[in-house]
């Protein structure tokens, strides 16, 4: 079962780990991610395209199920405005083995922030900036290939 939702409502966490537990798998392995309040960040704004942000993330989790003997694979991420301490993703990949489940979730997160089509803006007081994937982002996605 792969799911994915981009949705500009918090992450329910609770309602999430229900999916991911009712795959029926041995393990589950998630990752959460929430919105850092480096040097000063008061808001993140996250923009999308629509359909395309979509399409990336099912190609993310199906090149996971691809690779693992997955029961799930979901990912759920925020759009829109969010300020420090909220959750902006959620991935989680069940599996018969926790070594699967693990692998699988790091893939997911790891993908996902390359290759999904995000525009991050970070606003400082009054300053906006956008924001570039990092460098260690694009270490990590690459080690998958």
């Amino acid at each position: 079962m792969i799911h994915i939702s981009v949705q500009q409502s918090a992450i329910d966490i609770a309602t999430e780990m229900a999916r991911a537990e009712a795959a029926g798998a041995g393990a589950v392995a998630t990752f959460t991610g929430l919105v850092r309040a480096d040097d000063g960040v008061g808001t993140l704004e996250l923009e999308h395209y629509p359909g395309a942000t979509e399409a990336a993330l099912l190609k993310v989790a199906e090149g996971a199920v691809a690779r693992w003997t997955l029961s799930a694979a979901i990912i759920v991420h925020r759009v829109g405005p969010m300020h420090p301490g909220e959750r902006i993703v959620f991935v989680a990949a069940t599996a018969a083995h926790r070594g699967a489940a693990l692998e699988a979730c790091a893939y997911l997160i790891d993908r996902l922030k390359t290759d999904a089509p995000f525009w991050k803006r970070e606003t400082r007081g009054d300053a906006s900036s956008w924001v570039e994937a990092r460098d260690n982002d694009h270490a990590a996605a690459a080690r998958w290939e």
